[in-house]
């Protein structure tokens, strides 16, 4: 792969989108084995193409269903393109979905190690990392508690803490640093500045400019599922204002 820490080759994704409403699993089965299962096909990327270089800090950007968060889950490795592939260099850290990973009847220090083995995390890393997990999510009086209690806030502090406790190649970054009040917003910038300036390549998602700005070498603009800019953040914020 050269310098090139992720490469994106061609890549499209194609969902169904199915026009009737099924009740059970068993009629859906029955119907579609009589080909009575009508859908329509909704293509939400469609020949994706750049590389990532090894460091470098990249911002996707783009309206609501532009593509962005699909685009994160195949570079992930969650979701599979329809045509085309990616190339990862490096071990990956992902922050797709709030509180995906997590069993929200488990307490939080149970989570931390089931959400850690999903990450690969060993359980030894994390019972000897538990202490600052606790500390930079600042949730020590909750970390017994079973998470279904949680804010949206509190999901966001422990997913972090947890994905950030070790530094990857590759953290995967989707909105979470909107979630949760600015001190902690503040927090999670000064980590990943602290991960970039160890060598951690990312991707990030953001509706702030002043975070892309803050942290990222250059932007990738998606529309309706189409790549339409790869340039410095400040062009390319100049054409999503545009649109």
């Amino acid at each position: 792969m050269g310098d090139s820490i992720i490469e994106v080759n061609d890549v499209s994704m194609m969902f169904r989108l199915y026009r009737e409403h099924v009740d059970s699993m068993k009629e859906f089965v029955i119907k579609k084995i009589k080909h009575q299962i009508a859908y329509e096909e909704f293509w939400a990327l469609n020949h994706i193409n750049f590389q990532v270089k090894r460091g470098e800090a990249i911002g996707l950007v783009g309206k609501n269903g532009s593509g962005k968060s699909t685009l994160l889950k195949i570079i992930a490795g969650v979701l599979k393109p329809t045509t085309g592939s990616v190339k990862i260099g490096g071990t990956v850290a992902p922050m797709i979905e709030l509180g995906a990973g997590f069993d929200t009847e488990l307490t939080a220090k149970e989570n931390v190690f089931l959400n850690g083995a999903i990450l690969g995390y060993p359980k030894e890393m994390l019972e000897e990392n538990m202490d600052k997990i606790i500390e930079f999510s600042e949730l020590g009086r909750f970390m017994d508690v079973p998470i279904k209690n949680f804010s949206s806030g509190m999901f966001a502090r422990l997913g972090f803490a947890v994905a950030t406790i070790y530094t990857p190649d590759i953290l995967i970054v989707d909105e979470i640093l909107s979630v949760g009040d600015w001190k902690f917003q503040e927090k999670c910038q000064d980590r990943i500045q602290d991960m970039l300036d160890h060598g951690t390549t990312l991707l990030f998602v953001s509706h702030s400019i002043d975070q892309v700005k803050e942290v990222c070498d250059r932007a990738i603009l998606l529309n309706q599922g189409q790549m339409l800019m790869d340039d410095s953040v400040e062009n390319v914020w100049e054409r999503y204002n545009q649109m």
